[in-house]
């Protein structure tokens, strides 16, 4: 299948200069059109309604439905690149019906209680018996978990932002997204900003030298794995029971917001969302703001009548203002 693996080299390469897509989404392209790549030899032609189903399901046999949906959408973007560039001559998967009922899976939110804990544990570390270059890693710490719970970042936007993308002085950083989507977020809290200007300092000299504005042990960018075991640590010392990741710190960041009746379009646009039905996920997630407004908001509260029940379980009397009291067997 040399002819096909030439047409994904040449889309991811279009995928990478043209569409300046991240190394981290042509990664993922690269290993879901590989593994099309490889299926579809025993066909002698991949491109058919009959192969590209095969293969679909057997995604569905293998994969979780959000693995399978991402990798139909891999699939469907090489294929409509290559009918669009005249590469097939025909486009079977526009013929497909490929939609399917994906389940809603709410997303895991951590209570402010749990984040406290983690900032906590995180900034007392900093006070016991270290060496200096561990100091610096500590300081480097507490920037990384303030700024993703002050921005509700993904981990992998953290990893990326460079030198010139983060503003202190104004508060502010830009961040790219997926699809190359480029937005600002602003840091308000004082103690976060404090805390980055911190680390800043400390690692100023890498910082300038390498570009990226979070460095590793050895003088390099921070890789996303690092921060995860980072939250998982501190996790521990702090005896929290969740597995708590970086997501669920940006979760966390949503839910809170929408609890404290931020507009859900001003959230999309923080988090980076291209379209609102990603946020309104956490519509579903605020119970506890849900069960608040009902017991404060529900206009039958104005409604003072109730009924009262004497012990003998015989007599009922209805109470209601400006009514005198009804007896009732």
């Amino acid at each position: 299948m040399e002819n096909l693996k030439s047409k994904v080299d040449y889309y991811l390469t279009n995928c990478s200069y043209q569409k300046k897509l991240s190394e981290k989404t042509i990664k993922a392209y690269r290993i879901d059109l590989t593994q099309f790549e490889v299926f579809s030899e025993i066909y002698e032609k991949p491109f058919t309604k009959n192969c590209i189903t095969q293969f679909i399901l057997g995604l569905h046999q293998k994969y979780k439905p959000k693995t399978v949906k991402r990798k139909i959408a891999s699939i469907r973007a090489f294929i409509n690149f290559l009918a669009f560039d005249d590469q097939i001559d025909e486009n079977p998967i526009g013929k497909m019906h490929l939609v399917f009922r994906e389940p809603l899976i709410l997303p895991k939110a951590l209570p402010l209680r749990t984040i406290h804990k983690l900032l906590r544990t995180a900034y007392v570390s900093l006070y016991e018996k270290h060496s200096e270059r561990q100091y610096k890693l500590k300081l480097r710490n507490i920037a990384v978990l303030e700024l993703l719970f002050a921005a509700g970042l993904r981990v992998s936007e953290l990893c990326s932002i460079k030198h010139p993308d983060i503003d202190l002085k104004n508060g502010f950083v830009k961040v790219y997204g997926k699809g190359a989507r480029e937005r600002i977020v602003f840091i308000s809290n004082q103690e976060a900003l404090s805390a980055l200007r911190k680390y800043k300092n400390a690692f100023s000299r890498q910082i300038k030298d390498k570009g990226w504005f979070f460095i590793n042990r050895l003088g390099n960018k921070l890789q996303e794995q690092s921060v995860r075991d980072t939250i998982l640590s501190y996790a521990k010392t702090a005896k929290i029971a969740e597995h708590v990741t970086p997501h669920m710190i940006r979760h966390s960041f949503a839910t809170l917001m929408l609890e404290e009746d931020v507009d859900i379009r001003y959230i999309q646009d923080i988090l980076g969302h291209s379209s609102i039905t990603t946020t309104q996920i956490y519509t579903h997630v605020s119970l506890g703001k849900q069960r608040s407004i009902m017991r404060k908001k529900h206009p039958r509260n104005k409604i003072p009548m109730r009924l009262e029940l004497f012990n003998t379980g015989d007599n009922v009397r209805l109470s209601s203002e400006g009514e005198d009291s009804l007896q009732n067997k």
